[in-house]
C-alpha cells in the first residue's frame, strides 16, 4: 500500500514537471523532486536521479559557473 501510494505522488508529481516544461514554471525542478519522492521506494528512480544529479554537475564545471563567480568576488 505504501509503495502505491509514493508511486501515486511522484508520478503525479513527474508528470506535473513535464507539462512545465512547455508551461511557465520550474519543470526541471519539479521532475527532480517527483524523482526524490520516487526515489525512497523504487530503485530505479534513484539510478535515474543520480543520473541527472551526474549531468547537472559535468555542465556545471564545463560552464565555468564557479571560476566566473570566484573572479567576480575578487574585484
Amino acid at each position: 500500500m505504501k509503495k502505491l501510494l509514493i508511486a501515486l505522488i511522484g508520478g503525479t508529481v513527474v508528470l506535473i514537471g513535464v507539462a512545465m516544461l512547455v508551461l511557465p514554471g520550474p519543470g526541471a525542478l519539479v521532475i527532480a523532486g517527483g524523482l526524490a519522492i520516487l526515489a525512497t521506494e523504487f530503485i530505479w528512480a534513484r539510478r535515474a536521479l543520480r543520473n541527472a544529479k551526474g549531468a547537472v554537475a559535468k555542465v556545471r564545471r564545463k560552464s565555468g559557473l564557479k571560476e566566473w563567480l570566484q573572479r567576480l568576488n575578487t574585484r
